[in-house]
């Protein structure tokens, strides 16, 4: 069965267009989802318009109100919708062109698939995408969507495009309220050096399969236990080190990065060893224990 489009449309650059398809690129219909029923019958409830007057009404008996003062509504048919033509109902017309990573991602919104409707438009549609691939750059345009026009940006993806829907600046809150009162400050050189020791171990390519719904899965997991009558199993959460300081703690993550832990030495060795590194290397003065975290997570991935 052939994905439904969920638009329907041209796409425009200056006096060349083409028809194209837009499809949702993501989907939440594998998603774990559950039904409100009633805790003694377990019959699914529905969910049915009330009149505060009248009580159950019919659905075909609902319009579409808007409010413009408290509780006065004026009516809105379908008929007045469709009355409000604009040309991204059924256009895309690319107005401009941007840099591919200068869109901030907070804007980011919705992700769409962009594909030609019919095998007249695939010429069009393969030279503006390669246009478009070649110059490293992503098209701004508008269309309708669910009864609002939305900024979108457009670029090419493997051998279609890909559209974006960006939110209104109206919609993202300003920084200022939630970071105004964290200070900027200067962090230990040494401390500094080795937090970036710490992100190159553990730099990698990212995969997205490797990162799956862990709850999802346990989820899952506890279903398919009581499926079967057996009382799921609670799983324990993992514990929370008791970290002494973010020198210990660097110092620590550096190690299980780069080694597994040794296998005969034990705690109290393990505890007193960083003391005696860092006492002889400061001539017994007194350090900083962020630093020392940090020193001994150092020391430990090059031993």
């Amino acid at each position: 069965m052939a994905p439904r489009a969920s638009w329907k449309g041209y796409l425009k650059l200056s006096l060349v267009s083409c028809p194209v398809r837009l499809y949702a690129a993501t989907s939440a219909s594998e998603r774990i989802s559950f039904n409100q029923l009633h805790k003694k019958t377990h019959n699914r409830i529905n969910m049915k318009p009330v009149d505060p007057e009248l009580g159950l009404v019919e659905r075909s008996d609902l319009v579409k109100g808007y409010e413009y003062e408290d509780k006065q509504y004026i009516i809105i048919e379908d008929s007045d919708l469709d009355a409000v033509r604009i040309e991204s109902n059924h256009t895309m017309n690319i107005e401009a062109f941007v840099d591919e990573h200068s869109v901030d991602v907070i804007y980011q919104d919705a992700p769409y698939y962009l594909a030609p409707d019919g095998a007249m438009a695939e010429e069009t549609f393969a030279v503006l995408r390669e246009a478009m691939r070649k110059s490293g750059k992503l098209a701004i345009a508008r269309l309708v969507l669910s009864s609002r026009e939305r900024v979108v940006t457009i670029g090419a993806r493997e051998n279609g495009m890909f559209v974006c829907t960006l939110r209104n600046p109206n919609e993202v809150r300003a920084t200022a309220e939630y970071f105004g009162n964290i200070p900027a400050g200067n962090p230990d050189p040494e401390m500094l050096q080795l937090a970036e020791a710490l992100i190159k171990q553990k730099e990698t390519t990212f995969e997205p399969k490797n990162y799956e719904d862990r709850y999802e899965i346990a989820l899952m997991a506890m279903i398919r236990e009581k499926l079967k009558g057996h009382k799921p199993i609670i799983a324990a959460a993992p514990e929370r080190g008791n970290v002494i300081n973010l020198m210990d703690a660097l110092k620590a993550s550096l190690s299980q990065s780069a080694k597994p832990p040794a296998k005969s030495k034990s705690k109290a060795d393990e505890a007193t060893k960083p003391a005696a590194k860092a006492k002889s290397a400061k001539g017994g003065a007194k350090e900083n224990p962020l630093k020392a975290n940090l020193l001994q997570a150092v020391g430990k991935s090059k031993g």
